[in-house]
């Protein structure tokens, strides 16, 4: 639920970017989850894999598909519901793939010129589980956690910038339709919401 689905990446280092990306999805290995080896295994059932695969179609129509976006049938990948790892460019902002949670191995990468054009897109969104930023640039790092609108966030976290929370360190929660209460799960808040207060008044 909070693998990372968009990547906001500055246009000068676009390019570049992309490249290490796509080199970096090439070397992941697929397959069934208890080999040691396998990264990605398969998603959860037949309809996981049709919306896969219309979200792949309307991503070739509507911008580009880089890397990916295919269904895998062959070999080993016929007795499960496995799919490629897909990146896609070139959505519009307002589209729904880049809006839309899929919980699928499918993410979006979007152009932006400054920091502040940036946090404006990554907010524009009815969800806001996790969000994470890269930066040297410690005002920049101050802004974004000041302005982006999800619950778990992270600044320069090698491993899994933006995924989940360090269990036991860290309270789980997410804002707008990505949580209910606004109370993070094993936070300090989280168990007074299944408590009542009561007033007693006695008089003698």
């Amino acid at each position: 639920c909070s693998a990372c689905s968009r990547v906001y990446v500055q246009k000068n280092i676009a390019n570049q970017f992309m490249e290490k990306l796509v080199s970096k999805v090439k070397s992941l290995k697929i397959g069934h989850p208890w080999e040691k080896d396998i990264f990605l295994g398969p998603v959860i059932n037949d309809d996981a894999v049709k919306k896969f695969q219309k979200a792949s179609d309307v991503a070739k129509k509507d911008g580009k598909v880089v890397f990916g976006g295919s269904v895998l049938k062959e070999s080993d990948y016929q007795h499960g519901y496995f799919v490629e790892p897909t990146i896609v460019a070139d959505l519009p902002q307002e589209h729904e793939l880049v809006r839309e949670e899929l919980f699928l191995p499918f993410v979006c990468v979007i152009q932006f010129d400054s920091f502040d054009e940036a946090i404006k897109m990554a907010n524009k969104t009815n969800y806001g589980l996790t969000a994470g930023i890269f930066s040297k640039d410690q005002k920049e790092i101050e802004a974004f956690f000041e302005k982006i609108e999800a619950g778990v966030t992270y600044a320069n976290r090698d491993a899994s910038a933006t995924t989940g929370a360090m269990v036991g360190a860290q309270p789980f929660v997410g804002w707008k339709e990505s949580g209910i209460s606004g109370k993070g799960a094993g936070g300090a808040y989280y168990l007074l919401q299944f408590m009542r207060e009561q007033t007693q008044t006695r008089c003698e």
